[in-house]
């Protein structure tokens, strides 16, 4: 079931949805790296966005 985007709030915003094409797709292009590797990334280490972010910065760099 897609996202009501007309019912929008900031609570879900420090979460990245691995359920959502869209997120995955932004984060994944965002970092550099491909959708599996997020989905990786977010079975690993949660949805927390910060979290991730952490990771996909420390992953490019290697």
């Amino acid at each position: 079931m897609a996202d009501d985007k007309s019912k929008s709030d900031s609570r879900d915003r420090d979460r990245v949805s691995g359920d959502q094409e869209y997120e995955v797709g932004y984060f994944a292009s965002k970092f550099g790296l491909s959708i599996p590797q997020v989905r990786e990334l977010i079975a690993k280490h949660g949805n927390d966005r910060e979290t991730l972010e952490r990771e996909a910065k420390a992953l490019g760099t290697r």
